[in-house]
């Protein structure tokens, strides 16, 4: 696959101005597409574009959005096609976590996590999905999780969130038929990111172990590459999946996790 395989493809990436959708971003723009970083937090968005190498002829975009505010992420969708003509690749990624046994979480954190990484992704997908079959090209792809496909203790909200972005994936994809769009979620396991660490100190209590030790008691004994995954990893398989190698690949929860899933 050349390196400028998505030249002139527009690309939408919610939630990246950090982490996995960071790294998405950065990988679709080297491969030649222009590229949106949505985030609730626009001044990260416009830094995290920064950071990012400027290429001759591919424009950068930073906007604002609330994934649990439905009438934001239409305004995204639409900022984004008035400033860059229109949407062809949509990564739906924003997502935060809670980890909290089922009988201390709370239910509106539970509701929020709901909101913002399934109705949210809903949403975002309601408002591309016409102009790309229109167009006849389209890809996108939601960051499920491993957790999208096996339970995790004290993750009800973040599970549920995961299980249900699957289900979306296969809907959509089923209702794109051949309009020459796909949908596919991307499963990665544990990946080196802020939200993981930060995951770290209520795992150690829920598990009984140092912070310090969870990832070599906890984690990684379940990961057959006995590894955390790279953020430019599943930025990679983000690529692949926008090209147009992967037009055959449609309606897949694909897993990224060092061999943690194997289904």
């Amino acid at each position: 696959m050349g390196t400028q395989q998505l030249i002139n493809r527009v690309a939408l990436v919610t939630g990246g101005a950090s982490g996995i959708g960071l790294a998405i971003a950065q990988k679709l723009y080297q491969a030649g597409s222009h590229i949106a970083i949505a985030d609730l937090d626009l001044g990260k968005a416009e830094e995290a574009l920064t950071a990012i190498p400027q290429l001759d002829g591919q424009q950068k975009l930073a906007l604002c959005v609330d994934m649990a505010d439905y009438q934001s992420v239409y305004a995204m969708a639409e900022r984004c096609e008035e400033k860059l003509g229109r949407i062809d690749i949509l990564v739906n990624n924003a997502g935060f976590q809670h980890v909290a046994p089922i009988e201390n979480f709370p239910k509106e954190v539970f509701q929020k996590l709901i909101d913002v990484m399934l109705v949210g992704p809903f949403v975002a997908t309601q408002a591309v999905f016409a102009g790309m079959k229109q167009r006849g090209w389209g890809r996108i792809i939601n960051i499920s999780s491993i957790n999208g496909k096996i339970g995790a203790p004290f993750k009800a909200g973040y599970c549920s969130a995961k299980h249900g972005i699957i289900g979306l994936t296969r809907v959509t994809a089923v209702e794109a038929g051949d309009s020459g769009v796909t949908c596919n979620a991307i499963c990665p396991g544990f990946v080196d990111t802020p939200l993981v660490r930060k995951q770290l100190t209520d795992l150690s209590m829920g598990y009984n172990v140092s912070p310090d030790s969870v990832i070599e008691e906890v984690i990684l004994p379940h990961v057959p590459q006995n590894r955390l995954i790279g953020a430019d990893e599943i930025g990679d398989t983000a690529v692949f999946l926008s090209s147009d190698e992967a037009a055959a690949i449609t309606g897949q929860a694909i897993n990224v996790s060092g061999g943690y899933v194997m289904h």
